[in-house]
Parts: structure tokens; sequence; C-alpha cells
């Protein structure tokens, strides 16, 4: 049956904000504290203490990431090394004030293959520790707090290798910068803007999982009070490319509490903008285009001077706020870069070169593709339409573990 109109108080449980709190990390540590204080014991003792705990499965592990540390980071390595040089070549052959532009994005690989090159040789020293710790405790002479730390290592070199292996295959041309998250609530009222939110909190959840340098945090609210939009600038490399496959229309469906057997649908719109962290935004815009003004939540305020600003593209329809800036002017700018940036990846991905040529329908369709669902109910499930994959994992995955389908999305673009 199609989705009805929501109500507030239907969504209110289901789209909470609570779901920013901060989750406690698992910890391993309970699993080794009935060892002796000292880490060793008889042979006997031992090995019942280890099967008891669980660290053979441990050493398995262990053992595993070691083995994918010398098969993999080797190559990459040789790999990197040869891109270093590379780059190296191209600069001693260059003159930096020739072309300030191309030069500077070559000192950037050159920085960043130096960087990779560092980060894998010492993986390779670490792989190395963790092998000889995972050999000792097979004579029964390991101490138990070098045990969690051959694990801990083994975990970071996976990890590592995951990361650097993905992001390996993004190309494109902003893929390399941070990003900015903007999220939107949907035409549905309150509900969606409960929707907004949550989705607003997956995102700083994953975020934080991943260690990512997150910068400035800014919400604008609706006339109700609650979060109409909401913007998370991730200031890593790379967070671009791993992220824009989330745009589009996130919906929640969930059984209407009014009438049984039937399903209600509210709905969020996801942004994600490239954030360039040491070049400013390369597109040229007519101030005769713009239409700046005060955020719709600001409209009733006599002084904008800290007040959220819009930036509306006239000819596309395409808009841009800010709001977390000191001043009016400061998140004019911002609203600016924010738009041009917009726009930039808009033309890329319409293959046009000439604002001029696009339509604002086509945009709004752009827009409005609809990206991943979220089903509540007796059996819960989450549909990623990209990708195809479907997760019952729910609340794992309002939780911020979506990388299922940030992997699923670059491997299927690529292909």
């Amino acid at each position: 049956m199609a989705p009805t109109a929501p109500s507030p108080a239907s969504v209110r449980a289901a789209a909470s904000p609570r779901c920013c709190s901060r989750s406690r990390p698992r910890s391993s540590a309970g699993r080794v504290a009935a060892l002796p204080a000292d880490g060793r014991g008889d042979g006997a003792s031992t090995a019942a203490s280890y099967k008891e705990l669980g660290l053979y499965s441990l050493k398995k592990r262990i053992e595993d990431a070691v083995v994918r540390v010398e098969t993999t980071a080797s190559s990459a390595l040789e790999m990197e090394e040869a891109r270093r040089i590379r780059q190296e070549e191209v600069l001693r052959g260059r003159n930096l004030w020739d072309n300030p532009a191309k030069s500077h994005e070559t000192l950037s690989a050159l920085a960043d293959a130096i960087r990779v090159v560092d980060h894998l040789k010492d993986l390779r020293y670490k792989a190395e520790e963790a092998k000889l710790i995972s050999q000792l405790s097979e004579m029964d002479v390991i101490n138990v707090e070098l045990f969690k730390q051959a694990y801990k290592t083994s975990v970071d070199a996976t990890e590592f290798l995951d990361r650097y292996q993905m992001y390996k295959l993004l190309k494109g041309p902003y893929d390399k910068e941070g990003a900015c998250i903007i999220v939107t609530a949907g035409s549905e009222g309150a509900a969606s803007e409960l929707w907004a939110e949550r989705i607003f909190c997956m995102y700083s959840s994953w975020a934080r999982k991943q260690g990512c340098k997150d910068g400035l945090v800014e919400k604008i609210t609706s006339t109700s009070g609650r979060v109409w939009t909401a913007a998370i600038e991730i200031e890593s490399e790379y967070m671009f490319g791993t992220l824009t496959g989330e745009k589009g229309t996130h919906r929640m469906i969930y059984p209407s509490v009014d009438n049984a057997g039937t399903y209600e649908a509210t709905s969020a719109r996801v942004d994600i903008i490239p954030l360039f962290l040491d070049r400013p935004v390369n597109l040229h815009l007519d101030e005769n285009d713009l239409e700046i003004s005060p955020s719709p939540s600001d409209h009733k305020r006599r002084d904008h001077r800290n007040s959220a600003v819009r930036v509306q593209h006239i000819r596309t329809g395409v808009t841009a706020e800010s709001s977390g800036e000191r001043s009016y002017f400061a998140n004019k700018m911002k609203a600016i870069s924010r738009l041009k940036a917009k726009l930039l990846v808009i033309s890329r991905e319409l293959r046009s070169s000439n604002l001029k040529t696009i339509k604002r329908q086509t945009v709004e369709e752009l827009y409005s593709r609809e990206t991943r669902r979220y089903k509540f109910g007796p059996q819960k499930l989450v549909h990623d339409l990209n990708t195809g994959l479907q997760l019952s994992e729910l609340n794992s995955v309002l939780d911020g573990d979506i990388d299922p389908f940030i992997r699923g999305r670059i491997v299927s673009r690529l292909g």
C-alpha cells in the first residue's frame, strides 16, 4: 500500500535526535583479565585460558593481518616509491614560478606520495613486530599486554590497507578533497525535520568512528524550532570521493499509528559537496546571477549581522547556506563558496561546462533521486538503491555503520 502523509507523533521515537550521543567503544580488555597479572602461566593453564578467552581467535586474526601486510603492503610500497620518484623528477625539470597552480598540484602529489611511503614502511615494521609476538605466544612466554598490542596493530594495519585500497579507486577531480555534508528536511513538516536530524546524527557518528578531522558544524532551525538544515565539514582527505554516493533523498518508511496495515513516509535530502582544503573553488559567478538573502528561519530578524545567509543561483535554482561564521559577511562568503562547489559537481555530473545550458528542472530531478530507504516495523530493513545492497541492521546503520554502502557505491561507480 502506498505511504500516506506522516504525523510527527508517529515518527518522534524513530527519529529521536538522541542518536547523536557518543557510543561507548567496545573493549577486549575483559577477555584477558583472567590471566595472571604478569601475563604468564604454565602450559596447561595458559592454554586453557587462551581457549576460554578466545585468544586463539585473536592470534589467527593477527596472523591473517601479517600475511596481508606482507603480500599487499610490499607491492604497494614499490608502487608508491616509484610515484614519489616520478614526482621528484617532474619538479626538477620545472620552474615552479612558470605555472604556480600546476606546481602546487605536483608538490601536493609529492607530499602525498612521501606520506604514504612512510606509512607503508611503518606498517611493515609493526607487522614484523606483531608476527614475532604471535610466534612467542606458541612458546607460552607471551606477555598479555604485548599480545593486546599486537592485536591492536593488526587491526590498525587492516583498517589502513582497507582505506588505502579504497582511496586508490578514487580518481575523480575532486575525490581527494574534504567534504561538507548537508542534510535538509523534506516537505513533510515536523516529521521530516525530526528525520533530518536523525540522518545528520548518522553521519556525525560515522565521522567520529572514522577518526575524521571534523570542522565546522552548523544547524539552521525552522520556524518551529526544529532542525531544517544541518551541515558538518570534514577536513580529511578523500572524504568527498568516499561520501559522494550518499547524496540524494533518504526516505524513512514506518507503520502508521492511525491506520493499521498502512505505512507512512518522510524524507530528508543529503548533499555532499567538496571542501577544498588547500585551494580556492575555481569557478566564476556573476553577482547578477545570484540572489542573496537571510536564511528563511531568520527573515523576521532585524539585525542580520550574525544570522544565516542563503545564496541562490537564479538560473539553476541551486542554493547554499551558511550560519556558522561570526558575521553576516563571513556567512555570505562561505555560502557563495559552497554554492560554487555545488555547481562544479552538478556541471560535472551533467557533463556541461556552461552553467547557462543547465536547466532548473534537470537540477531538481538530480536532487530528487532516491538514494536509500529505511524501513521500520517488525521487519527492519535498509535498502540502498545505488548498489542494491540490503541490510537488516537498521539501528546499526543509523548509528553510523554505513561502510558497506560506501564501499559498494565506490566499486559500482568504477564498474
